[in-house]
């Protein structure tokens, strides 16, 4: 255990730490835990930070616990936050729950001596009393204290409900049942929830009179200053109904040559020797983008298995480089979409039309202009003929549809679908 401080803060995983942790991780394994929060019904790109933290502690000897904030959603967490979060219902946050643990198997093994072990906090909270808990928890804080804390510093003047004001008194009680049940001695969570982890550390520290430790994270920005984890579409989720696996590929391969060998160091096990070397590779040839190949191939193995990352890579290989594409990767691509009736494509379709019917070209003449110039490709053949005929026995059959990919220029893609 204590190589897990060197292997966290050569990985960049580390922000606030606690003087004492790294004296305790000599002493041998620890249980340490992260909490989630239950408002979606799957986590996204952004919380692989805490999950890796997890996985290495894991790795290192140590014992990770995962809880998910059913009792505390109810309540909503203010740091960070402008407004008050929504609150969900018991049932929403059980489905929320059971679709995250699947996600989490992906980086840490429940079985075995030093099981991973997910908690939904509404097992202990919701039973206790108003009156236990001003009498367990309140009575250990003072409102001087609590008035300290970023959290609730930061929204006094927009306002702040009583409930959000006591939610680092939920956190806390957390911590110290977690350390009284399971003898967990370390939270870890983003930078924003330093003031929640050391309200938990005062709590255990006056009911029990022991010493633990808090960790955070760093909250994680790209070399461009974006926020990480968001695309155009929003948030990278790991359910692949929300993020297909392509769309989930094309977000590391899109990754910025200044990023991506930091994100080959958060979020991968490779030693630092093995991630040199494919940056020296990538540095000869970054026009191949062979790192952020690397990494995209690794995540989506990881996240979506073997078989989705194939798709993905078909997907990819059909849209950049002509190749040839499976159905299921031609259904995982995310472009635009022109359907045309299978009575009106008949046997074929002259290709300026087809060109006007998916707005890839404003009229026949700019369609026939765009092909003299060699502007529009079939795949990645580029249409040459303004006579040519996009034949029904060209195109690839999905799902008894044919399919066709159109592209203008460079990026401009178009799936045609004749059913």
């Amino acid at each position: 255990m204590a190589d897990l401080l060197t292997e966290l803060s050569s990985r960049e995983l580390v922000r606030d730490v606690t003087p004492g942790l790294a004296a305790r991780l000599t002493l041998g394994p620890i249980t340490g835990y992260v909490g989630f929060d239950p408002t979606a019904e799957s986590l996204h790109v952004g919380n692989l930070v805490p999950v890796m933290a997890l996985a290495w502690l894991q790795r290192l000897g140590g014992r990770p616990l995962v809880i998910v904030g059913g009792g505390t959603g109810m309540v909503g967490d203010p740091s960070g936050k402008r407004s008050e979060r929504p609150m969900l219902s018991t049932e929403q946050i059980g489905r929320n729950v059971a679709a995250m643990r699947g996600q989490l198997e992906r980086f840490l093994d429940f079985t075995g001596p030093r099981a991973a072990r997910l908690f939904n906090n509404a097992e202990w909270l919701t039973p206790v009393t108003l009156l236990e808990f001003l009498r367990d928890t309140g009575k250990h804080f003072t409102i001087g204290y609590m008035l300290q804390k970023e959290s609730v510093k930061s929204r006094l003047e927009t306002g702040i409900s009583f409930t959000e004001f006591a939610y680092m008194l939920v956190q806390a009680h957390d911590f110290e049942h977690l350390h009284r049940t399971e003898g967990c001695e370390l939270q870890m969570g983003g930078s924003d929830q330093w003031g929640n982890i050391t309200a938990g550390i005062e709590l255990i520290g006056k009911k029990h009179g022991k010493e633990v430790h808090g960790l955070t994270l760093p909250l994680l920005t790209t070399a461009s200053g974006a926020k990480f984890g968001k695309s155009e579409g929003g948030n990278v989720w790991l359910d692949p109904e929300k993020t297909s696996p392509y769309a989930f590929y094309q977000f590391w391969i899109n990754q910025d040559d200044r990023d991506v060998a930091r994100m080959l160091t958060l979020f991968t096990f490779k030693p630092a020797d093995e991630i040199a070397g494919i940056m020296t590779d990538h540095v000869a040839a970054p026009e191949r983008r062979a790192a952020q190949r690397i990494l995209a191939a690794e995540m989506t193995a990881r996240i979506h298995g073997d078989d989705a990352l194939k798709r993905a890579e078909s997907a990819a290989t059909a849209l950049f480089s002509g190749g040839p594409a499976d159905g299921d990767a031609l259904r995982d691509m995310e472009m635009p979409e022109v359907q045309i009736g299978a009575a009106e494509f008949g046997d074929g379709m002259a290709v300026v039309d087809v060109l006007v019917r998916a707005k890839l070209a404003s009229s026949k003449a700019d369609a026939r202009r765009g092909i003299e110039g060699r502007g529009f490709y079939l795949g990645n053949e580029a249409i040459t003929d303004v006579g040519a005929r996009l034949e029904a026995g060209a195109l690839d059959r999905v799902d008894g549809a044919l399919v066709a990919i159109l592209r203008k220029g460079k990026r401009n893609y178009v799936r045609v679908v004749v059913k």
